[in-house]
């Protein structure tokens, strides 16, 4: 493996703010070549698809190139990616779109785990159509998601199950594969949200057994674009269709209005941007993805160690959870001090950091608000050792 961290950092001209950038749960900092990617798009004339001219034609080709880019970081068939804004526009798109089909009575199943943007499209689909939300519960201690309880979660009325690959606030990952065994032992859809696991974890569609991953490019650095992928390119044709052209097919049933093309083609750059994150990483698209996605993964395990490690050592500072497997985002408490008092300390040390009030979400699941809120850290591709010390010395002034 060459996961060069110091390389990497040169790839990123923000950077250069001066600022410890580890807010990345909310979203990467952007790399030159995905910037570039986007204002180069966006200078060249770009029209609508369906034309017989050069700037339509960049259009569609834009278009199939995001799609293939997406469908080679997920091992999918890029005629079953649907693309748009977000993730959470995506998934209330989709949310709505099945809930159109259920009926008085029938359910989902949701997690604790989950942050609103998953869940509440799952709740206000079921209102309307008087459904049933069934809620899966977290380990308070570990903040671990038991994949035991959806064997009785799940039932002959239950038409999805819908879970996160990875947690942006506590960092979980939780065993989606076998969730997603259970479900479809009733025929359920399971729907996966796998923006906060893209960026540091492998992905295969198929191998997770899921039947639909959703995708925020911001996550890892790319535009605000979003994918929603499907395993069953044939399952897209049994949705109905919102589309304005009553004839789309395949994933423009799901696809509303004209594209933002500057920003597929910067979500194309980005996809390439994570396949080269290992200079070592040699091949297909997709096998690069894989190379260096695994790279990236064992260099944040061993860094999110050494974090935990030292913030541990620091008396007043306390970690909520402890899951086994987890992506790089942690989050903290610090005795007698609000989250948010802790974050604008943070801020006056060059340190980005989000601080949350405990009252959404899987703080509020875990009464984190009672506490004064938590503060969250998201480490990226480029974060270092030093970056993590400076944190750990910042802490240590709050005693």
């Amino acid at each position: 493996m060459a996961f060069d961290v110091a390389r990497i950092r040169g790839l990123f001209p923000a950077l250069g703010d001066g600022w410890i950038h580890l807010d990345g749960s909310a979203g990467m900092l952007v790399p030159e070549q995905v910037a570039s990617a986007v204002s180069t798009a966006m200078r060249a004339p770009v029209s609508a698809p369906g034309g017989g001219f050069p700037a339509s034609q960049r259009a569609e080709s834009i278009v199939a190139a995001a799609r293939r880019a997406v469908a080679d970081l997920t091992g999918a068939d890029p005629d079953a990616v649907v693309l748009g804004p977000n993730a959470p526009a995506l998934l209330s798109r989709l949310a709505d779109t099945l809930a159109d089909t259920w009926t008085l009575g029938d359910e989902v199943v949701v997690s604790r785990l989950d942050e609103p943007a998953n869940t509440d499209p799952w709740l206000r689909a079921m209102k309307r159509i008087g459904g049933n939300v069934r809620w899966s519960e977290i380990d308070i201690e570990t903040c671990e998601l038991p994949a035991w309880q959806y064997e009785q979660l799940v039932g002959s009325r239950t038409k999805a199950v819908s879970v996160t690959a990875a947690s942006g606030s506590v960092g979980t990952r939780p065993d989606v594969s076998t969730i997603a065994e259970i479900a479809k032992k009733v025929g359920a859809l399971v729907v996966v949200d796998a923006t906060y696991a893209a960026p540091f974890v492998p992905l295969d569609i198929a191998e997770l057994g899921v039947d639909v991953l959703v995708l925020s490019a911001q996550a890892w650095g790319g535009p605000a674009v979003g994918a929603l992928v499907f395993r069953d390119r044939e399952l897209l044709d049994r949705i109905p269709s919102i589309a304005l052209d009553p004839h789309a097919t395949g994933p423009e049933r799901l696809e509303l209005g004209p594209h933002a093309y500057p920003l597929l083609a910067g979500l194309v750059a980005s996809v390439d941007y994570l396949a080269d994150l290992d200079d070592a990483a040699a091949g297909s698209r997709r096998d690069r993805l894989l190379t260096s996605l695994g790279s990236a993964k064992s260099y944040h395990v061993g860094l999110l160690a050494q974090l935990s490690t030292e913030l541990r050592s620091l008396p007043h500072v306390m970690l909520i959870g402890d899951a086994a497997r987890r992506i790089p985002t942690l989050a903290f408490t610090v005795a007698d001090r609000k989250a948010a008092d802790v974050a604008r300390h943070l801020a006056s040390r060059n340190v980005c950091a989000f601080a949350d009030d405990g009252t959404t979400g899987v703080f509020a699941a875990l009464g984190v608000g009672e506490v004064g809120g938590a503060v969250r850290i998201g480490l990226a591709h480029y974060s270092n050792v030093f970056e993590v010390n400076q944190l750990v010395q910042v802490l240590e002034e709050l005693v």
